[in-house]
């Protein structure tokens, strides 16, 4: 049985979620450089406008269209006495302010945008779209079991369980009556520690069902079913942020709420990590993305971000599509994060990457002087991580079950300890979330940056999978943290490129065993277009792995050497000539990407492959136009 949701607007958001289971020759640098990743004022390119290409469309109906929409607005600076004159004037109303991000949500006639877009101060103008959700063996197959076992260097014998880490998750709500949330050893203590509504519903709970599965994934305790179904993050705190109302839908202008709530109060609930199973259809360019813009802030505050990829990899037809990236999981700074297919088994030989989960590049884009698209084209998702037929907590009385009786999973009867199995990159997502707070469990001192590179250093590459559709690989936690704990955690700011990065001389062996089977990391990591590889990621400081940094972001590649201002990445790093995807290998019938073929700006990919405005299929037709004015989202089928 399947289910599909039309959307008829451009503009609208696409239902991420896959939520209802109905069942390159690399070349050495001798001193790479790369550009310090600034947060770039959108002004400061030769654009043709400041306003999204979907409001844009929209305000040209007529120059005195009364018809009202709501806005997100950025603005640079200090707002002009005219301006605030203009968002105090009759038929404008500001419904939200966002004082940390810079931003606000206004709701104004279309007429009214042309007018915005002249003064000085304000930076973009996009549409308030809408925000939709994405969506046993789980802590075993992905080494969260094998990291547990490791002992928390910090914690005197303690294992590595999450422990002092709080987890935001921002979704539909959390049933804080559930079992999972309670202390792991035994205790009935909550570890729901701070719950707020941004929906405007006036509750916290989860009436839609999709949130509570979210956080038990990341942060379960295992009291159900003798462990069965144990989270990443057994016993770290979780902060319940909800965004989407009792459909599983919300707004950027929500969003933004919460992540505005985040940089005021993370460090008085010790949040180090957010989870976002949730997106929209990519559209601006992360550089003008609103919620790219904030996810940019949190980072550089010191908060890991893990984004769900969207659930856009294949058509109606069960046919491959390239470019179906989601917003905010097209900006460089988050952890996108791709869905692998387990089978339901402990071993990883035969994992791959789910049909469903979907694939690089990134399309999203801005538009110049001269009315050309300007495509972001970034290697996305980061890592992948397992998120078919998941099986994690049940919200009482929730939506999803009420419609699709058949997610409900028979293993207690209890309301508190009630089970129900969802796809999507959703649930993979949080996967990574957990694994994070595992990481700066073993070593505080990470940063955002630092705890990518090691996930896409340690993951493991999927056979028949490429790039764009693993980024670096499968997760693999027991790695992971055994390469975190022996990181320094005396560097500070000033350190100099090249110091030793690590407590010991010599990087930890890059191999893993994990329910039988042993596997190489895969020793790289993704910078934008291309990738950097060698051991001298791990034993010698770069100056990407600071604060500020974008990892992914201003690299510039020419004969295989990254130039830019400041020397950013030390001498025996392996960065590729362009980008390569499985050495050639095919990613689906008739297509295949070139060894060190770059993307760009509307150029062949591949052999007789043009990337379109919207997404690429795999059987080289292009998709032509700014995006289907009437897409098909696949809710679920159940097999992948």
């Amino acid at each position: 049985m399947s289910t599909f949701l039309r959307l008829t607007k451009v503009h609208r958001l696409a239902t991420l979620a896959l939520l209802v289971v109905f069942s390159m020759s690399v070349m050495p640098v001798e001193r790479a450089h790369v550009q310090a990743a600034v947060e770039r004022s959108p002004g400061s390119r030769d654009r043709d406008s400041k306003v999204s290409s979907d409001l844009r469309g929209a305000g040209k109906v007529s120059l005195n269209d009364e018809t009202r929409v709501n806005v997100i607005l950025q603005i640079t600076g200090k707002v002009s006495g005219q301006l605030n004159g203009l968002l105090n004037s009759n038929g404008v109303r500001v419904r939200r302010t966002f004082r940390d991000l810079s931003m606000q949500a206004v709701e104004l006639p279309l007429r009214v945008v042309d007018e915005l877009e002249a003064f000085p101060e304000v930076s973009y103008i996009s549409t308030d779209r809408e925000m939709s959700s994405m969506g046993g063996h789980l802590s075993v197959t992905t080494g969260a079991d094998e990291a547990r076992r490791q002992i928390d260097p910090l914690g005197k014998g303690s294992a590595l369980d999450g422990t002092g880490i709080g987890i935001a998750v921002l979704d539909s709500g959390i049933d804080t009556n559930h079992v999972s949330f309670t202390k792991s050893s035994g205790s009935n203590r909550l570890r729901v520690v701070a719950s707020r509504d941004f929906t405007g519903e006036g509750r916290t709970d989860d009436p839609y069902g999709h949130g509570t599965h979210v956080a038990s994934i990341a942060a379960g305790n295992g009291r159900i079913a003798k462990g069965a179904y144990t989270g990443i993050a057994a016993n770290a705190n979780i902060i319940n942020l909800r965004v989407l109302d009792a459909r599983g839908t919300g707004s950027v202008s929500t969003v933004l709420g919460a992540l505005d709530w985040l940089l005021v109060n993370h460090a008085a609930y010790k949040i180090r990590v957010v989870n976002m199973s949730l997106g929209m259809p990519a559209i601006d360019s992360y550089r003008d993305d609103p919620v790219c813009l904030a996810v940019r802030r949190l980072t550089t505050a010191g908060i890991v971000v893990a984004v769900a990829a969207g659930n856009n990899g294949k058509d109606a037809a069960g046919q491959k599509i390239y470019g179906g990236i989601h917003s905010p999981g097209i900006e460089p700074s988050a952890i996108t994060v791709g869905a692998s297919n387990t089978f339901g088994t402990d071993n990883r030989a035969d994992d791959t990457i789910t049909s469903y989960s979907s694939r690089g590049p990134t399309r999203s884009y801005w538009t110049d002087a001269g009315g050309v698209k300007h495509y972001d084209n970034l290697i996305k998702p980061d890592v992948a991580a397992p998120g078919n037929k998941i099986i994690a907590a049940e919200s009482f009385n929730n939506l999803l079950v009420q419609q699709n009786p058949s997610l409900h999973v028979a293993v207690s009867p209890v309301p508190e300890r009630r089970m129900m199995s969802l796809n999507g990159t959703s649930m993979a997502s949080p996967v990574v979330a957990g694994a994070v707070a595992l990481l700066l469990q073993a070593n505080p001192r990470l940063t955002p940056n630092m705890v990518k590179a090691i996930l896409m250093y340690t993951a493991q590459p999927l056979a028949n999978c490429n790039a764009f559709e693993q980024g670096t690989g499968q997760v693999n936690i027991e790695g992971a943290a055994r390469l975190a704990k022996v990181v320094r955690t005396d560097l500070p700011a000033d350190t100099p490129l090249g110091a030793p990065l690590l407590t010991t001389p010599i990087i930890p062996t890059s191999f893993s065993t994990i329910s039988d089977e042993t596997f190489t990391w895969a020793q790289r990591i993704i910078i934008n277009q291309t990738f950097a590889s060698g051991p001298a990621l791990m034993t010698q400081y770069q100056k990407i792995y600071g604060l500020g940094v974008v990892l992914s972001d201003g690299v510039m590649i020419a004969d295989g050497v990254m130039v830019a201002d400041g020397a950013m990445i030390a001498d025996g790093v392996m960065v590729a000539d362009g980008v390569m995807v499985a050495d050639g290998a095919m990613i689906a019938d008739g297509v295949m990407i070139a060894d060190g073929a770059m993307i760009a700006d509307g150029v062949m990919v591949a052999d007789g492959v043009i990337l379109s405005d919207n997404r690429m299929r795999a059987n080289s037709a292009a998709l032509a136009g700014d995006a289907a004015s009437s897409m098909e989202i696949r809710i679920d089928a159940g097999v992948d």
